[in-house]
């Protein structure tokens, strides 16, 4: 219990120490008009309450990853907690705050068109399809796995079919409406769902004193798994998460201040760790280790520990509130994930988006291939998702560390982290058994040689862009004159 305790303080700490920190090395600027403002267009770019955006981006980013994630990771043991804490504060926050951040300067783009910017053009249509496929993915997942909670939940009385329709014509029209209509409006609730069901879980974890294990290096995985480079990609969303640079551009386009940054972005990610370590603890300490947590998911599945641990903790009523919270979440991140895919396209093909049609032809389109795709079996494409997933964050932070570079800021603290999961993504493709299934030891010699070549590459691409002096954000002053001063 102190490990676990000592983890949720270190996390708050972190917000107001080094969320402080990077806040102060990238150097927002109160007065400079945001997208919001500046590319006003009712559908997408609107500013709205610091709250609102604040909930809409834990609830776009959190979907069942900072559940399901670290209920498996739990497997691992309480090493799980060393990195949800330092995942969070050193990497997932940095990523999350700068992603958010650099879109905000650059007219809220989303990570094509930043990494086309400050990586090399050549990487903006390689990241476009990838982003594309990884939301593609993550909405048509995000179909079945609801639609399949909910059929159960209902003991079979209405055929899946039907929530799996109901929740496509959901994520249409939240793909195509302005998102203050059914995002900003519905969202803010949901998120206090997840909260009030989070917090109940964590403080019954205290009262019940759950024998929530201590500290420990040791691997406890029964199938004696490796720790790296395994754990940093099933704990993903709960400590650092590509996915997040696909969501984030999404408030930077209602943000109305700069200095709301971290509250929003960094914050949120310091939220997502907090309930990623409550349910690891949960599930670390109600199911009497590993083993036998291994053995709870063979059987019953991730969906299923997640029942038990709401209605043992919970009672079964406020515990079936936690489970509809739980069913929620991946359908407010599908949705998101659909809209996300409209905008990167629009933005790509350089369509404005305030024409309902304009949004239709788009969309229409994306959904067609993702109901074609819920008829396939995802089993060794789902395998590919957290590589996918985590390579994003890497380039992410490839990004964020060129942007400070050029800006002759400290870049370190986006650099550490993006050298740390090069080394992590190549090491799992050429370890694992989807990828070259390689010796480990021959793995980790042959992902260093990559994760240097890498890191000498940006250094000499980021010292050539630093001399080309490319602008980091785009010109504001002329909207500034023209318009008054805003306020929170």
């Amino acid at each position: 219990m102190i490990t676990f305790l000592g983890a949720i303080a270190l996390l708050l700490i972190g917000y107001f120490t080094y969320g402080k920190f990077v806040e102060k090395v990238f150097q927002p600027k109160e007065l400079r008009a945001t997208p919001a403002y500046t590319e006003h267009d009712g559908v997408d770019y609107l500013p709205m309450h610091k709250n609102k955006n604040a909930l809409i981006q834990l609830i776009s980013i959190a979907g069942v990853g900072p559940i399901f994630g670290p209920i498996m990771g739990a497997l691992y043991g309480p090493v799980a907690f060393i990195w949800i804490v330092l995942g969070c504060i050193f990497a997932g926050g940095v990523h999350d705050y700068l992603t958010g951040m650099i879109s905000i300067r650059n007219n809220g783009a989303h990570l094509p068109e930043l990494a086309g910017k400050f990586l090399g053009k050549a990487m903006k249509h390689v990241v476009n399809a990838f982003s594309i496929l990884l939301l593609l993915l993550v909405g048509t997942v995000f179909v079945a796995s609801p639609a399949d909670l909910l059929y159960d939940l209902v003991n079979g009385a209405v055929p899946a079919v039907v929530f799996v329709v109901l929740i496509f014509i959901y994520y249409l029209l939240a793909t195509i409406l302005p998102i203050n209509k059914i995002i900003g409006t519905i969202y803010p609730y949901i998120g206090a769902l997840l909260l009030f069901s989070t917090v109940g879980i964590g403080i019954a974890l205290v009262l019940n004193q759950a024998p929530v294990p201590e500290l420990s290096f040791t691997n406890t995985h029964p199938e004696g798994a490796a720790i790296f480079p395994l754990l940093f990609l099933t704990i993903s969303c709960g400590a650092l998460s590509g996915f997040h640079a696909t969501q984030t551009p999404i408030i930077s386009r209602t943000t109305k201040n700069e200095n709301q940054g971290r509250r929003i972005f960094y914050g949120m990610m310091i939220a997502e760790g907090i309930i990623a370590m409550i349910w690891a603890a949960a599930a670390m300490s109600l199911f009497d280790g590993p083993v036998t947590l291994n053995e709870l998911i063979a059987t019953i599945g991730t969906g299923g520990i997640v029942n038990e641990i709401s209605t043992m903790m919970l009672g079964p009523i406020i515990g079936t509130f936690a489970v509809l919270g739980v069913i929620v979440l991946p359908i407010t991140s599908g949705d998101t994930a659909f809209r996300s895919a409209r905008m990167i396209i629009a933005d790509y093909i350089r369509v404005p988006q305030k024409k309902i049609m304009s949004r239709i032809w788009i969309a229409a389109p994306i959904f067609i291939i993702s109901i074609i795709l819920t008829n396939m079996d995802f089993t060794l494409l789902w395998r590919y998702f957290n590589w996918a997933n985590q390579s994003t964050a890497m380039i992410a932070l490839w990004i964020g560390a060129m942007y400070l570079f050029i800006g002759r800021r400290n870049y370190w603290i986006a650099a550490v982290p993006a050298i740390f999961m090069t080394m992590t993504v190549s090491t799992y493709i050429v370890n694992a058994p989807i990828g070259l299934n390689l010796p480990m030891d021959i793995s980790l010699a042959i992902s260093a040689v990559i994760t240097v070549l890498i890191t000498i590459l940006f250094f000499v691409s980021a010292k050539k862009r630093r001399s080309e002096n490319i602008p980091l954000e785009t010109d504001v002053s002329e909207w500034n004159e023209k318009h008054y001063a805003y306020s929170d």
